[in-house]
């Protein structure tokens, strides 16, 4: 009954509003964290990710954001917006402990916090030299939240004050951390996309200046396509310069030949 009742009051508040033209409260919120993360393309990955931290630093006023990253050996924090995020973190990924650690790899909701690092039990190693750090309270995120399968990271928000972070909605940032994620997984696509697409033009170019050179050598030498091809490949072994190369230099001096 509980859960029905608090369904009711969310349903309300999203429809409430003035006039009707006017958003309601929450659809305001969702709106706001939506076009917080839309932005230019250019930069790629890293780009996303500086404006997922400063978004995340201005929807929860919290002092400090960083970006934990899963990666194949380990971790990495390629953004922040202070420095001393990237100190703390890299503590929690030497000694294996820690929110963003707990938010990126442990079942369940993808959600850590403590509001006195220095006293934490839990975090015997993290704890006081975050302390001593200077940042007192702290939680994180997972990327997604509660998501089965291997989270891409976790959003971690430090505070300098203990206790400074416990008037933050922590609703508001694991839906935040979902709008991240996608983004970020968007980015990355994109990324991945643009790559394959300069390899291919890359591997076309390659093949063209390949075939310019053994044309060359057909018509100065009377060889075939498979021997000119042949010596090509001889003599970038002998030479240990990449077959590319050497066609490129060999199309580009042909008046010399």
């Amino acid at each position: 009954m509980t859960d029905e009742r608090r369904w009711q009051e969310d349903r309300e508040r999203f429809v409430d509003s003035n006039s009707d033209d006017a958003l309601g409260p929450l659809a305001e919120q969702f709106m706001a964290l939506g076009q917080s993360l839309v932005g230019p393309t250019e930069g790629g990955v890293t780009a996303v990710l500086e404006r997922i931290v400063q978004a995340a630093r201005e929807v929860t006023g919290v002092d400090v954001v960083s970006v934990t990253l899963r990666e194949d050996d380990g971790f990495t924090t390629p953004v922040e917006t202070d420095p001393v995020a990237t100190k703390a973190d890299a503590v929690q990924y030497e000694v294996g402990e820690g929110p963003c650690v707990e938010a990126t790899v442990e079942e369940g909701l993808g959600y850590a916090a403590s509001s006195d690092l220095a006293h934490d039990s839990r975090w015997t190693r993290f704890g006081p030299a975050a302390a001593e750090l200077g940042l007192h309270a702290v939680f994180a995120t997972g990327m997604f939240p509660g998501d089965a399968h291997p989270r891409l990271g976790a959003l971690n928000y430090y505070s300098r004050q203990v206790g400074g972070l416990d008037d933050v909605d922590r609703d508001m940032a694991l839906i935040f951390a979902t709008h991240a994620a996608i983004v970020l997984q968007g980015a990355r696509a994109v990324e991945a996309a643009e790559m394959r697409a300069a390899q291919l033009q890359e591997a076309v170019r390659s093949r063209d200046v390949i075939g310019q050179a053994k044309g060359i050598l057909m018509e100065r030498r009377g060889l075939s396509a498979d021997q000119a091809f042949d010596t090509l490949r001889r003599t970038s072994q002998e030479l240990n310069v990449k077959l590319r190369d050497l066609a490129t230099t060999l199309a580009s001096r042909r008046a010399d030949l």
